[in-house]
């Protein structure tokens, strides 16, 4: 059972600063390998910048570069991240349970700092959640990845070349943290991933959609049988 909130304002913000540190970490290093690459393939400062400052989805922005990269038509790029970001409409459906009692006028920000790792973060926070807790922790974990975007796009490229190699690893490590603890829990889960890999390796491999489309067509037929065949099993999971 949540617990409803009455965390005086400067203590929520202390707990948001001390929950933001390890998203700070995290962010920071992969922001910086997205500004490197950024760079690398010719886009400018300033549209880099505005990438990160107006879109702070770090899967998406590298989903994009690559198909940027790889001349994809703009449309068919926003219909990839679209998609790739679906996943947000459940995060915030989940998070909203718990914001019923905060200021519409605040849910716009809020809304826009939710991210795969934040909404891991507060989901694990059994009480009602604040808004100086939310700004402070959205906040810090927004400002941390855009100036990792600008550093790796400044200086990126006067580090090691082993530093630069191991930044780009830095997403993957991240959305592996969150996947690990789920396959663990979840039999089905496991076999989603495991087939969701397998499903693209399969499509790219015999080229049955466009190379714009091959992720796509896997995410929705992926979606389509998580959605089918798990949705029973995280019920029955959840009775025992």
């Amino acid at each position: 059972m949540i617990e409803k909130d009455q965390t005086p304002i400067f203590t929520s913000i202390k707990q948001g600063v001390l929950t933001s540190i390890p998203l700070i970490f995290g962010y920071f290093p992969v922001a910086m390998a997205f500004g490197m690459l950024s760079k690398n393939i010719g886009i400018s400062f300033r549209d880099t910048s505005f990438f990160s400052i107006f879109v702070f989805a770090g899967a998406s922005q590298f989903m994009a570069l690559d198909l940027i990269n790889a001349g994809i038509s703009t449309g068919n790029i926003i219909i990839a991240t679209f998609l790739l970001n679906l996943r947000h409409l459940m995060m915030s459906a989940s998070l909203s349970l718990r914001l019923q009692e905060i200021k519409k006028h605040w849910l716009l920000f809020i809304a826009f700092g939710v991210t795969d790792e934040s909404f891991s973060v507060t989901s694990l926070i059994n009480r009602k959640l604040n808004v100086p807790f939310l700004l402070t922790l959205y906040g810090l974990s927004y400002s941390s990845w855009v100036i990792g975007t600008i550093t790796g796009y400044l200086i990126g490229s006067i580090l090691p070349l082993a530093v630069q190699n191991s930044l780009g690893i830095g997403l993957y490590a991240m959305f592996m943290a969150l996947l690990v603890p789920e396959t663990k829990k979840s039999m089905p889960i496991l076999c989603l991933s495991v087939f969701s890999g397998l499903l693209y390796i399969f499509i790219s491999y015999f080229n049955l959609f466009s190379s714009s489309w091959s992720l796509i067509g896997t995410i929705i037929i992926a979606s389509g049988a998580g959605a089918f065949f798990i949705k029973d099993s995280a019920i029955e999971e959840d009775k025992i």
